[in-house]
């Protein structure tokens, strides 16, 4: 079994971004509907406050409301909610931590993102 090497099996860890895929959230509600923003490094921190990487202007967003990670060694994605007042939601369930796939839908406050691998 390939797990006995150090290796894991396609059905055991989720691929977020296989090489030479780029992970992108679009926004998928409201005024900027579609405005896409690269998930380009190791951490991407999404908030109301204009030092985050992706700043919203959403009065339901805290000011660090969240934090996308990206894990090289295993190629995937993990959002974190950052103890926000109003939570994240992952495809309609609120969440604390969790790992992406290809078409999440990620609501923070009341913005909703879809999370592509292409």
């Amino acid at each position: 079994m390939s797990a006995s090497r150090g290796q894991s099996s396609p059905d055991e860890t989720p691929k977020s971004a296989p090489r030479g895929s780029r992970a992108t959230l679009v926004i998928r509600n409201g005024g900027f509907e579609g405005m896409t923003y690269e998930l380009g490094g190791e951490e991407t921190l999404i908030g109301r406050n204009p030092t985050t990487d992706i700043t919203l202007l959403d009065e339901g967003i805290s000011r660090e409301h969240a934090l996308i990670s990206y894990d090289p060694a295993t190629q995937t994605h993990t959002i974190e909610d950052l103890q926000s007042t109003n939570g994240t939601k992952l495809n309609g369930k609120k969440i604390r931590s969790a790992v992406l796939t290809n078409g999440d839908e990620i609501q923070v406050g009341h913005t909703l993102f879809q999370f592509l691998v292409r």
